[in-house]
């Protein structure tokens, strides 16, 4: 039978002991881990690998020995409990075994759960699942994760005091960066407010969010818009060492003073506007941005970007001979003088 991903999400939190397999699939292999992980650790407990209930073999391993899942199915468990055997990275040349086993799965064995790739609705695996009257597949896509996900997420690294806004930055943390970065994101989380029983604040987040690769990037260029010109020279050195390219570091800035003109030119002003952003900023940032926005004005935003536009130009012209970091640099220093003009 299929699980809709809807229907999914709560079998994987209270699956059925009676059930005979489970085949999760799909192009993310870490959703996919993750979704596995979330649904033995519901059907068996926290000590299934101490008590011997849990049997992983590779998908691979059945070419070699088909009979070896089926053994593991039908063999008796020294712990009481209900019983898993997990195949991994699965395709169609395991799913003779898989099958095997289905058609002879009684009441009393062990549960059969299946992870694979991408499958197509051809596919004998998946046909085999989705036409058995006891079993399951579900497929597991890239949609960005639902509040609902996030809040079961936090509540099994037990953080439940989360006020709207935290939440917020927290779906919007989950919709930009990966699974498995976002639930290693909350582990640490969870270690940085241990035995701290205060609600979960931005300036929280914050602290154990990750840190953008542009983090350089994103250094030089505040600085530049609060006008710290004299700082500019060190940072680009640095820059330089780590081999960043001069038309990236244009686009970034184009990037950072187009948001500040957003923010300025709102016609209910810059609070107005750094609301409006999307995705949204929140904390430090958040008030940095409104702080150079303010103290830029829309004028001068103009006048920034038109001057970054005719160096991206320029840095794209064929006939372009001077150093490239050397012309941004220039363009940089302009920008953070012409934050301080009146």
């Amino acid at each position: 039978m299929k699980l809709s991903p809807r229907e999914a999400d709560g079998y994987f939190a209270k699956p059925d002991p009676g059930k005979t397999a489970l085949l999760i699939y799909g192009p993310d292999a870490m959703r996919v881990s993750l979704k596995r992980q979330q649904m033995l650790a519901a059907l068996l407990g926290p000590t299934a690998e101490e008590e011997m209930r849990l049997t992983r073999m590779p998908a691979a391993d059945l070419r070699k020995d088909p009979a070896l899942l089926m053994d593991a199915v039908k063999a008796v468990g020294f712990f009481p409990g209900i019983r898993a055997v997990f195949v991994e990275d699965a395709n169609d040349t395991a799913a003779p075994a898989v099958i095997a086993a289905l058609e002879a799965w009684q009441q009393g064995d062990a549960q059969i759960i299946v992870t694979a790739g991408q499958l197509k609705a051809t596919s004998k695996l998946r046909k085999a699942f989705e036409g058995h009257r006891n079993a399951y597949a579900t497929g597991i896509y890239d949609d960005p994760p639902s509040r609902g996900e996030i809040e079961r997420i936090l509540g099994d690294a037990h953080i439940r005091d989360v006020p709207g806004d935290s939440m917020s930055a927290l779906v919007d943390i989950a919709n930009e960066i990966g699974p498995g970065d976002f639930s290693r994101m909350v582990e640490k989380l969870a270690l940085y407010k241990y035995e701290d029983s205060a609600p979960l604040t931005l300036d929280d987040i914050q602290a154990i969010a990750p840190q953008s690769t542009e983090a350089a990037v994103d250094d030089v260029l505040n600085i530049v818009a609060e006008g710290r010109g004299a700082e500019i020279g060190p940072l680009m050195g640095r820059l330089q060492a780590q081999g960043t390219n001069a038309v990236t570091l244009c686009i970034g800035a184009t990037r950072h003073f187009r948001t500040l003109y957003t923010i300025a030119s709102d016609p209910g002003g810059p609070a107005q506007g750094i609301g409006r952003l999307r995705p949204p900023a929140y904390g430090k940032r958040r008030d940095r941005l409104l702080r150079q926005a303010q103290s830029w004005g829309a004028f001068k935003l103009e006048t920034a970007l038109t001057l970054l536009t005719d160096t991206d130009l320029q840095l794209r012209s064929a006939g372009q001979t001077a150093p490239a970091l050397a012309l941004m640099e220039r363009a940089l220093i302009q920008l953070a003088r012409l934050s301080r003009v009146g």
